[in-house]
């Protein structure tokens, strides 16, 4: 021990700050590998078209919850297609409202798993290949009539341009692999804002100047905004109190969750693409641990950090007042 003090930031527990909620991620991502199943998986993601968006920021609790319910609504309708699945999937669905520069983006991302437990539940149906969950051109329509049939019984369908109800909308879907990375993807961004401390560069002359990756992956690019746009940019993706912005559908809803191991026990016999160091195990219940707490060690020596006192935030107290007492006139 070289003596060193190093001193350990007190988390503010807030689910939108850059900085905090590292270890809450860590737990909710060793639950989601747990309930991994040995199934190809697939990414799909559904994105509300740039003439809604006006919409959900000025409507985002009921505008975040229609896009969770139709998505979900129209990946589950397809899915029960005889010619596609024939029976009911798994989902688990996380909001983004973001892009890599922080403007307003609002979509959510699925993570599916690749079958369908059967009508009865007596048998698994795995996808046609591990490249192909369902049609997407047909999922995008889908999603699109389902939207604009909630749209109108909100009463909310009125101001939407009627161009958006014919133009094809942004649906995707792609393999995932065993779905771990995904998993790992999700898991920062699922107690914060896409915006960490180290990529806020510089604030000089009432500008602020952090960096985001390119969408091609290679290489990193630089924008600089007045501090108050900046400041708009990034809280308009601060969700409403208490808004799930994760939700489970179909077999992987709490409800369900109970037919995963009669799941495994019909994939058992089957071919796994289940890593066994990172996902849950072929047979049985499924085991939720949290996640062991890393050793930290000192920056200077190398050696283990010991702990020696625990600092309590102060309490918060209104500002003293004078109290003014009137005079009276005798």
């Amino acid at each position: 021990m070289c003596g060193d003090l190093e001193y350990s930031y007190h988390s503010c527990k807030n689910r939108h700050c850059p900085k905090c909620q590292n270890e809450a991620a860590t737990h909710w991502l060793a639950q989601q590998r747990a309930l991994l199943l040995p199934v190809p998986y697939f990414l799909v993601t559904f994105t509300l078209p740039e003439e809604l968006r006006p919409l959900a920021r000025s409507h985002q609790i009921l505008m975040y919850n229609l896009l969770f319910q139709t998505s979900a609504a129209a990946l589950q309708t397809l899915a029960l297609d005889p010619h596609y699945l024939g029976g009911q999937i798994g989902m688990m669905g996380v909001l983004h409202t973001w892009t890599r520069d922080l403007a307003y983006h609002p979509h959510v991302h699925y993570l599916v798993p690749g079958g369908a437990l059967s009508p009865e539940g007596s048998q698994w149906f795995s996808p046609r290949s591990a490249a192909w969950l369902v049609p997407v051109r047909a999922l995008s329509r889908l999603f699109r009539g389902k939207c604009k049939v909630a749209l109108t019984t909100a009463g909310l369908c009125e101001p939407v341009p009627s161009q958006v109800w014919r133009k094809d909308w942004v649906t995707h879907c792609k393999p995932a692999g065993t779905g771990t990375a995904v998993l790992a993807y999700f898991a920062p961004y699922i107690y914060r804002i896409a915006l960490t401390n180290n990529r806020l560069e510089k604030l000089e002359d009432g500008h602020v100047t952090f960096r985001f990756k390119k969408r091609s992956g290679a290489g990193w690019k630089r924008l600089t905004l007045p501090a108050e746009a900046f400041i708009h940019r990034f809280l308009q993706h601060v969700l409403p109190r208490r808004f799930s912005k994760v939700r489970s559908y179909g077999l992987l809803s709490p409800r369900r969750r109970k037919v995963l191991p009669q799941i495994r026990t019909f994939l058992a016999a089957g071919p796994s693409n289940d890593p066994a160091t990172d996902s849950a195990p072929s047979q049985g219940r499924a085991q939720i641990h949290p996640a062991p707490a890393q050793e930290r060690r000192c920056r200077t020596c190398g050696g283990p950090l010991v702990c020696l006192v625990r600092l309590a935030p102060h309490a918060r107290e209104p500002p003293a007042y004078a109290r003014v007492v009137p005079r009276i006139q005798g």
